[in-house]
């Protein structure tokens, strides 16, 4: 199978966290993958809370919401990066949860390579996710990468691959559970990430997949917790979240990319998923802190 995944480089670097480092409901459209050496912090969510402890590796995909904290002190090494697909398709879409392995002394060989072949690479500005999660700033790494090195994008882009792989061998996407669900609930999965820009309706699912509608629907919604239509606006939302913080785009040229047919409409979906209204998520995106 053809890979068409690739990995643009955000932040790379090493730091000494204490308690200031405590932050809630953190929702981001990029990756963090940490290496943790010494100290102790913690990453959690709803449904899972994972300790921080050296020696381990820990990925937080992108649109995997999570709460940041850090008691006394944390020593870490840590990536960030964006996944671009040409079909939007993530490579973890059936996996955003937080993650941990063992690492391995390759793993951190891997890691302080990458750091120390794109320096100048840190945050620099404050470890809060609602000062350096900013357009401005995506903008700068975004010229850095435009202007590295061939050499240093090919290694840069196959270190986090080899990274990346860990994650995948390790987990592998929880395939034991995703063998349990109905190949016609996948189908349609599948087949709302590809159409995310089109009209999309439970019935279309669920001629797509042969089924009657109240049965697909049912089945859809005890297999993935979410019914068809909120599952789509779920992917939608996402999508247009990583279109407002990477590019230029007007929020209506957004909504119809996204599939929804009016701003309005766009706007309310959007607010009830993020709490915020799209132009309030692009501004709070925009100003520099």
């Amino acid at each position: 199978m053809l890979h068409t995944h690739s990995y643009s480089l955000l932040n790379a670097d090493y730091v000494q966290l204490n308690a200031r480092w405590n932050y809630k409901n953190v929702i981001s459209p990029y990756y963090r993958l940490y290496y943790i050496d010494d100290g102790a912090g913690e990453v959690s969510n709803l449904s899972k809370k994972l300790v921080l402890k050296p020696g381990y590796l820990y990925l937080i995909p992108s649109f995997t919401l999570c709460n940041l904290k850090c008691d006394t002190y944390l020593s870490q090494y840590f990536i960030q990066f964006f996944e671009e697909t040409p079909d939007g398709i993530s490579q973890f879409k059936d996996n955003r949860d937080l993650m941990e392995l063992k690492a391995s002394d390759t793993d951190v060989h891997l890691i302080k390579r990458l750091i120390k072949i794109n320096p100048g690479r840190g945050i620099n500005r404050s470890d809060n996710p609602k000062v350096y999660e900013k357009e401005t700033y995506y903008k700068e790494y975004r010229d850095l990468n435009r202007n590295m090195r061939i050499s240093v994008q090919f290694e840069s882009q196959g270190i986090i691959l080899l990274l990346l792989s860990r994650f995948l061998e390790s987990t592998r996407f929880k395939q034991e559970e995703l063998n349990k669900i109905p190949s016609t609930v996948l189908d349609a999965i599948n087949y709302i990430q590809i159409n995310l820009g089109s009209a999309l309706t439970v019935a279309d699912l669920s001629d797509y997949v042969n089924q009657n509608k109240d049965y697909f629907s049912r089945i859809f919604l005890e297999h993935t917790g979410s019914r068809p239509l909120a599952y789509i606006h779920k992917k939608r939302i996402e999508r247009a979240q990583y279109l407002i913080v990477t590019t230029n785009k007007t929020l209506l040229d957004i909504a119809f990319e996204t599939g929804f047919n009016t701003l309005p409409h766009f706007s309310k979906i959007f607010k009830k998923q993020v709490q915020i209204t799209p132009a309030a998520y692009r501004k709070q995106n925009l100003q520099i802190t």
